[in-house]
C-alpha cells in the first residue's frame, strides 16, 4: 500500500526533479516502493496551447487501465521533453477511485514569429540568414538557436573577424510568440602580428612561414588583407609544415597545436608553433613483390628514391604514380600499388616495400559522348585518344581531356571511366559544357598603333559544329581599312589533311607613303607528328605604294607603284602547350620558308624562326621566354619590297619603342639656298627607318593572376632585339627595354594595356611609350 495521496514528478529545461514527497514518500521509496507498481485509470495532458494532443500521445508510453512505476512515467517525460517544444514538463498523480489519474502538464516554448539578425556591416545578410536554419514560425529551441550562433561567429572568423561575438535575444510576448534576435559585435579584422616558431632547427622561420598560408601583418594589409587570421588555413598550415619535414626524412616529426595570444585591444594575434623535430631517416633496402609485368631491377631503376636517399614523402607517392601508370597504361585499369614503410630507429633509415596488384587487363567497350547540343560526335571522338577495343591507357585519358579542351569549344570538359558489361570491360564517358563559339561585333575601338578604328566581324570556330572555321571581319580608321573573308577545314572530308583560304584587301598609312593591297592565299595542313604539324601556303597579292613623301628616302621611293607578289610558304609548327587559348607550360614552335618569284614583279626569299615556352611557376604564375629570328634575301638581284623587310618596335615586338621605329635608318638632307649670298645650304630632317634584311628579338615575360575569375592578368616584361641591314651583322647594337601591363579577356574583346620603357635611347627616341589595343590583338 502507497503511504502518498498525491506526488507531482517535473522535467524541467532537461533536469528531473521530483517535489511535494512526504517523508513517508522517501521512506518508501528507500524500501523499494518506487517499483511498486500504479494502477493508473485515466491519462491526460494539460498546458498545451499550440501542440495538439495526439501529437504528445503519440509518444506516450503509459496507457488508461495499465498498471506502471514510476520508471515507466519517467521515460514519458523524458519522451514529452525530446518533442523541443516545451521548456517544463511534469506528472501529477492523483486519487481516482481504486486507480490513479495520470496528468503531464506541459510549458511551452515561445513560437518564433520572427528572426532577426543586426550588427552585421562586414557580412550581407544573404550570407548570414542561410546560416540560421530556423524558419519561423518555430517553437524555440536552444540548441539551434546555438547552432546558429556558432556559424555566424564561424562566418566572422573565415573572414578574420576572430573577435566578434554573437549575443541571441527572445522577446517574448504575452501570448507567448517572440522575436529571436541574433545581435552581432562584429568588433575589428584581428590580423597577425607575430609568427614564432619552437624546436625548429631543420628549418628556418624564414622557410616556413614562406610555406604558410597565413602570414603576418604587413604596411598594406588593410589594402590586401594580408595576416588577416582564419582558424582553418591555421589548421592546414600545421599540415604543411609537417609535409615539408616529411619530405626531408623526418618521418617522426611532431607540430603541436599553436597558442594563439590575443591582444588586449582584441586587434593582433601572435602564434607561436612549437615543434618536435625528430631525427632524419634515409632509405633503406627496396623491394617489390607481387604481379610484376616487368623485371625487378627496372622497376628500381624506375623510382626517384633510391637506396641511400634522404626519404621525401613527396617522392614517394611521385613513384607510386609511376608504377601505377606504367600498369594503367598497359590496361591494368584497377592495379593497385601499396607503399610499405617500416622504420628502423637504430639505423635511421625507411625500409620500402611497394606490392602490386596488377588486377584484370581492361578493354574499352564504348566511348560515349554527352552535352554536346551543337558540336558534332565526330569532332569530338577524332580527338579521343582510346576508341572501342582500345586496352585502357591512362595517359590517353588524360590525353583525351586535353585534346577535347583545346579545341575551344567547350567551358567543361570531363572524360571518366565507368563498368562495362563485365569486369574485363571499361566505357569512356566523355560529358562536355558548349560555350558560344561565334561572335559578332560591330563597334568602335582605339590602338595607340591605328589611332580610332571602328571594325565590324562575324567570325565562328565551330562552323555547322564541325569545327570549321569561319571569318568575316572590317576595320576601318584614320590609317587603315582591312576587309578579310577566311575559312578553315582542320579535318577536310573527314581526313588528317586540312584545308583554308582567305580573301583580303587593306590600305595602310605609314609615315613616309601608303600601301594598297588586294589578295588571297590557300593553306594546306598535314599531321607530322601528334604535337606537329606541316603547311603549305600559296598567296597573291596585288600591290600599290602610293603617297611616297617627297623627302622619303632612296629605298622607298625607288619602290613607289604597282607591283605583284606570287609566292609559295613552307611551315612547321609544333605545339605542345597544356591549354592553348591559355598556356601555363608547353612551348610553341615554328619554322617557315617563304619563296616569292612564280611568277609577279617581287622576288625575295624570307626564312623565319620562332620559339615561346611557358614555364609554370608558383601561384597560379607563368614565365615565358619567346624569341625570334628573321632573315630576307634577294632573289635575282631584285630589291627586297619595302613591306616585307623587318621593323621592330612597339607592342607586338619591342615595348618600349615606337612601332616601326627599330632598324636601319637614314637622315635625309633638304637643300636650302640662301636668297643673298646663293650659297647653297644642307639642312638636316628626323630619321627614317628603312627596314632590316635580318631581324632577332627576344621577350621574357611574367604573368601573375590579378582577378583571376575576370581573366585579368598583370605582367612585367623585358625585351631585347633588334634590326640590322644587308652589311651588318645579327646581334650588334642590341636593343633593350622593360616594363609592365595588364592583359584582360573583356566583353569587349581582348585588351592589351602595356607600358615600356627604353633602357638605351638614341638620338630623337623617347623613353618611354604607352600602348594599348582593344577588340584585338596587334
Amino acid at each position: 500500500m502507497l503511504l502518498f495521496q498525491s506526488t507531482r514528478i517535473i522535467v524541467r529545461d532537461g533536469m528531473f526533479k521530483t517535489v511535494f514527497f512526504s517523508l513517508v514518500m522517501l521512506a518508501a521509496l528507500a524500501a523499494g516502493a518506487a517499483a511498486q507498481s500504479l494502477s493508473i485509470g485515466e491519462v491526460a495532458v494539460e498546458g498545451n496551447v499550440r501542440t495538439e494532443k495526439s501529437f504528445i500521445f503519440s509518444v506516450v508510453g503509459v496507457q488508461a487501465g495499465q498498471s506502471v512505476t514510476l520508471e515507466e512515467i519517467d521515460q514519458d517525460l523524458r519522451a514529452i521533453f525530446k518533442l523541443g517544444r516545451f521548456v517544463d514538463v511534469s506528472a501529477e498523480l492523483q486519487d481516482l477511485g481504486d486507480a490513479k489519474l495520470l496528468t503531464y502538464r506541459v510549458a511551452e516554448r515561445p513560437l518564433v514569429r520572427k528572426v532577426e539578425i543586426s550588427g552585421n556591416d562586414e557580412l550581407e545578410l544573404d550570407k548570414l540568414q542561410p546560416l540560421v536554419a530556423i524558419d519561423p514560425p518555430a517553437f524555440y529551441s536552444p540548441r539551434e538557436v546555438s547552432r546558429a550562433a556558432d556559424a555566424i561567429r564561424k562566418a566572422y572568423r573565415e573572414e578574420g573577424y576572430y573577435a566578434a561575438t554573437v549575443e541571441p535575444r527572445l522577446d517574448t510576448s504575452e501570448n507567448n510568440e517572440a522575436t529571436l534576435a541574433f545581435v552581432i559585435d562584429e568588433g575589428n579584422k584581428v590580423l597577425v602580428d607575430r609568427i614564432r616558431f619552437d624546436g625548429n632547427d631543420v628549418f628556418p622561420a624564414k622557410e616556413l612561414k614562406k610555406a604558410m598560408v597565413t602570414k603576418e601583418r604587413w604596411l598594406f594589409s588593410w589594402l590586401t588583407d594580408r595576416g588577416t587570421f582564419n582558424e582553418e588555413a591555421l589548421q592546414a598550415d600545421l599540415e604543411i609544415i609537417a609535409d615539408q619535414y616529411f619530405n626531408t626524412g623526418y618521418l617522426e616529426v611532431k607540430v603541436k597545436q599553436p597558442l594563439v595570444t590575443l591582444s588586449d585591444d582584441r586587434k593582433y594575434i601572435d602564434l607561436l608553433v612549437e615543434i618536435d623535430e625528430g631525427q632524419q631517416y634515409k632509405v633503406g633496402t627496396i623491394d617489390i613483390r607481387g604481379d610484376l609485368i616487368r623485371p625487378k631491377e627496372e622497376f628500381v631503376d624506375l623510382l626517384q628514391l633510391q637506396t641511400g636517399d634522404v626519404f621525401s614523402r613527396s617522392r614517394l607517392r611521385q613513384d607510386v604514380f609511376a608504377i601505377n601508370d606504367l600498369y594503367a597504361d598497359r590496361g591494368y585499369a584497377y592495379v593497385n600499388v601499396s607503399p610499405l614503410t617500416r622504420l628502423d630507429p637504430l639505423k635511421r633509415e625507411v625500409v620500402l616495400l611497394y606490392e602490386v596488384e596488377q588486377g584484370l587487363q581492361v578493354a574499352i567497350e564504348r566511348v560515349r559522348i554527352s552535352g554536346n547540343t551543337k558540336t558534332r560526335d565526330k569532332v569530338i571522338r577524332r580527338e579521343t585518344k582510346l576508341v572501342e577495343g582500345d586496352l585502357y591507357s591512362a595517359t590517353r585519358i588524360k590525353e583525351s581531356r586535353s585534346k577535347i579542351r583545346n579545341l575551344g569549344f567547350f567551358d567543361e570538359v570531363s572524360v571518366a571511366t565507368s563498368r562495362g558489361s563485365d569486369e574485363a570491360h571499361m566505357n569512356v564517358d566523355v560529358e562536355v559544357k558548349e560555350r558560344p563559339t561565334g561572335t559578332f561585333s560591330l563597334g568602335f575601338g582605339y590602338s595607340s598603333v591605328d589611332g580610332f578604328i571602328g571594325q565590324g566581324s562575324v567570325s565562328q570556330d565551330n562552323f555547322l559544329g564541325r569545327a570549321l572555321r569561319l571569318n568575316l571581319a572590317g576595320s576601318f580608321g584614320g590609317s587603315s581599312n582591312t576587309y578579310q573573308v577566311g575559312i578553315y577545314e582542320p579535318y577536310f572530308l573527314d581526313s588528317k589533311l586540312s584545308l583554308g583560304f582567305d580573301l583580303y584587301k587593306t590600305r595602310r598609312d605609314y609615315v613616309d607613303f601608303s600601301k594598297k593591297t588586294d589578295g588571297g592565299d590557300v593553306k594546306v595542313g598535314v599531321p607530322v607528328t601528334e604535337n606537329t604539324r606541316a603547311f603549305l601556303v600559296y598567296r597573291y597579292e596585288n600591290k600599290e605604294i602610293y603617297d611616297v613623301d617627297a623627302d622619303a628616302s632612296f629605298v622607298i621611293r625607288e619602290q613607289e607603284g604597282t607591283s605583284t607578289l606570287s609566292s609559295i610558304l613552307a611551315s612547321l609548327n609544333r605545339n605542345s602547350t597544356d591549354y592553348r587559348l591559355d598556356p601555363s607550360s608547353g612551348a610553341v614552335s615554328e619554322g617557315s620558308v617563304e619563296f616569292a618569284g612564280l611568277g609577279g614583279t617581287e622576288k625575295f626569299s624570307k626564312y623565319i624562326l620562332d620559339h615561346r615556352h611557358f614555364f609554370p611557376v608558383k601561384w597560379g604564375t607563368v614565365f615565358s621566354v619567346h624569341g625570334r629570328l628573321g632573315y630576307i634575301q634577294k632573289v635575282g638581284g631584285e630589291e627586297i619590297p619595302i613591306d616585307e623587310r623587318f621593323f621592330l618596335g612597339g607592342i607586338s615586338t619591342l615595348r618600349g619603342f615606337k612601332t616601326r621605329e627599330v632598324g636601319p635608318r637614314v637622315r635625309t638632307a633638304i637643300q636650302s639656298i640662301d636668297p643673298e649670298t646663293g650659297i647653297v645650304g644642307a639642312e638636316s630632317k628626323d630619321y627614317q627607318y628603312i627596314g632590316g634584311d635580318k631581324a632577332a628579338y627576344i621577350n621574357f615575360e611574367y604573368l601573375f593572376p590579378v582577378a583571376k575569375e575576370m581573366g585579368l592578368k598583370g605582367l612585367i616584361f623585358f625585351d631585347t632585339g633588334n634590326a640590322w641591314g644587308e652589311d651588318e651583322d645579327f646581334f650588334t647594337g642590341m636593343r633593350y627595354s622593360a616594363g609592365a601591363g595588364i592583359r584582360w579577356f573583356s566583353p569587349m574583346g581582348p585588351m592589351r594595356l602595356e607600358w615600356g620603357y627604353n633602357l638605351d635611347p638614341e638620338e630623337d627616341e623617347e623613353r618611354s611609350q604607352f600602348e594599348f589595343s582593344l577588340g584585338r590583338f596587334f
